[in-house]
C-alpha cells in the first residue's frame, strides 16, 4: 500500500477499508510510516470525520498493536470506568476498591491531568512512595489478590495510541470524535473487559460544553464496546460545578478517604461530599450490574452503600496503597500557605466557571503548562459553597493552597470570575443527565 494514496483517499473524503486502516497503524506503530504522514492523515480526519465501522477498525488495529490482557477466567466480572475528565473528579480512587469488595475485578489502566482536568495517576503519586509504574505481571498479581489495581500505560499496551495521542497533541488534532474515540477504547478494551462503564461529562469544566456532544460521544464509544463484545452503559453526567470539596492532588486523595471513612464536610449545613458520594455511588451500581454481581442498578447501589458503609472499600484501598508502594502513615495534604477569598456581596451562588477553577489549579502548581512540569502534589483549591447555597458578604468562597510566596496571584483572576451570585435561590443542577444501557 501507498501512505500517500490512502491519505489522498481520506482528504476527499472517501472511507477506508479495515486493511487499509489497519496498515496504516501498524506501520505507524512500528515506525514505517512517518510522523509527517500520521499527522496529514489526523488532519484528514479532523476534517472528515470517520465512519462507525472506520472508528471501529481504528479502535482495534490500535488495541492489537500491543499486548491485549487476558482476564476471561474471570468473566463475565471483569469491568472497569471511564471519565472524560472533569475539574475535581476522583471518584475512580473510591470506585475500584469498592467495587472489588463485591467481587467484581478491576484491572484500570489510568491517566494524568489533561489541561484543566485533573489525573489519576497525579492524585495517587500525591502518596509517598505509591508505584503507578508496575508491569503487566504486577497488574495481574495484585487483581488476582487483591480485586484491582490501578496503574499507568506500559510501553506494551496500543503502543500506536501512545505514538499518535502525543502526535495530535502538537498538530491540533486533539478534537476529532473518532480521534478521540480511538484513543479512549482502545486502551480500555486491551485491558480484557468483560464490561466498561464510562462517565461522558458535559458543561463549563467538562471538554463536551452541552449534553448534545456529550451524547454523540456516549453513543459512539459504546457502539465501539458492544461492536468488539464488551458490554459497555454510559452516564451522562454535570461538570457544571467542581465535584465534591477539592481540586488538587493530594486533597483528592484526602476527601476520598474520608469518604471511605463515612465522613462528609459539611459548611452551612451543605454536605460538600455529598455529590462525590453519589456518583460513585451510582458508577459503582452501574460496573456491578455490568459484572453480573446483581440483577439491576437498584440492586448493584445498594449494595455499593452497604460495602461503603462497612468500610470494605477503604480496606481494599490501603491495600492496594500497601501493594503498590505507598506510605500512607506518611501521606501530608496540605501546601505551606494558603490564601481565602471571599465573597464581596451576600446572596446565593448562581454558577461556576468551572474550567476557569481547574486552570487557577494549574496557576497553583497543581498540573502541567507543558510536559516537563513538575507537579506540586498538596496545591489546590477548597470549595466552600455549592449552587444554591446562601453566602454572606466576607463569607470564604474559596481557600486556595499553594507552596511558594505569591503564587497565588497568577490563579486569583482565575477564582474572581469563576463563581457568581444572584439574589434569588437557584437549585443545583442535575448530577446525572441520563444513563444509556
Amino acid at each position: 500500500m501507498i501512505a500517500a494514496e490512502l491519505i489522498r483517499k481520506k482528504r476527499f473524503n472517501k472511507a477506508l477499508t479495515e486493511a487499509e486502516i489497519d496498515w496504516l497503524v501498524q506501520s505507524y506503530a512500528t515506525g514505517e510510516l512517518p510522523d509527517y504522514q500520521m499527522a496529514a492523515l489526523a488532519m484528514a480526519i479532523c476534517f472528515n470525520g470517520m465512519s462507525p465501522n472506520e472508528t471501529f477498525w481504528l479502535t482495534r488495529s490500535m488495541m492489537n498493536s500491543g499486548v491485549v490482557l487476558d482476564f476471561s477466567q474471570y468473566h463475565p466480572g471483569v469491568v472497569d470506568k471511564h471519565s472524560t475528565g472533569g475539574v475535581g473528579d476522583k471518584t475512580s480512587l473510591i470506585l475500584a476498591p469498592l467495587v472489588a469488595g463485591a467481587g467484581v475485578k478491576v484491572p484500570m489502566i489510568a491517566g494524568r491531568g489533561l489541561g484543566h482536568t485533573g489525573g489519576t495517576l497525579d492524585k495517587l503519586e500525591s502518596i509517598p512512595g505509591f508505584n503507578v509504574n508496575l508491569s503487566l505481571d504486577d497488574l495481574k498479581q495484585n487483581v488476582e489478590k487483591h480485586g484491582f489495581s490501578i496503574i499507568g500505560q506500559t510501553a506494551e499496551i496500543c503502543p500506536a495510541d501512545k505514538k499518535l495521542y502525543a502526535l495530535r497533541d502538537v498538530t491540533g488534532t486533539v478534537d476529532s470524535l473518532p480521534l478521540i474515540c480511538g484513543s479512549i477504547m482502545s486502551k480500555k478494551l486491551a485491558e480484557g473487559l468483560s464490561a466498561l462503564v464510562l462517565d461522558v461529562k458535559w458543561g463549563s469544566g467538562a471538554f463536551m460544553k452541552n449534553q448534545k456532544d456529550a451524547h454523540e460521544l456516549a453513543t459512539a464509544l459504546k457502539s465501539i464496546g458492544e461492536h468488539q463484545g464488551v458490554k459497555t452503559h454510559a452516564l451522562i453526567t454535570s461538570m457544571n460545578q467542581p465535584l465534591g470539596a477539592y481540586i488538587g492532588n493530594a486533597l483528592e486523595v484526602v476527601e476520598c478517604v474520608e469518604i471511605m471513612s463515612s465522613k462528609t464536610r459539611e459548611v452551612n449545613g451543605t454536605d460538600l461530599y455529598e455529590d462525590t458520594r453519589e456518583l460513585t455511588l451510582q458508577l459503582a451500581a452501574e460496573m456491578l450490574f455490568a459484572g453480573n454481581a446483581c440483577s439491576s442498578p437498584e440492586e448493584g447501589y445498594e449494595k455499593a452503600s452497604e460495602i461503603l458503609r462497612s468500610g470494605r472499600a477503604l480496606e481494599n484501598f490501603e491495600k492496594m496503597v500497601e501493594f503498590q508502594g505507598g506510605k500512607l502513615s506518611e501521606f501530608q495534604h496540605q501546601s505551606r500557605l494558603k490564601h481565602i477569598v471571599t465573597s464581596s456581596e451576600a446572596g446565593f451562588v448562581n454558577g461556576f466557571e468551572v474550567e476557569a477553577l481547574g486552570l487557577a489549579s494549574l496557576q497553583l502548581g497543581a498540573g502541567r503548562k507543558t510536559s516537563a512540569d513538575k507537579i506540586d502534589p498538596f496545591a489546590g483549591i477548597e470549595v466552600h459553597k455549592k449552587i444554591g447555597d446562601k453566602v454572606e458578604e466576607g463569607e470564604a468562597l474559596f481557600t486556595l493552597y499553594y507552596s511558594n510566596e505569591g503564587q497565588h496571584e497568577a490563579a486569583l483572576p482565575y477564582v474572581e470570575k469563576s463563581c457568581w451570585l444572584s439574589q434569588v435561590d437557584k437549585p443545583a443542577p442535575k448530577l446525572i443527565e441520563s444513563v444509556l444501557r
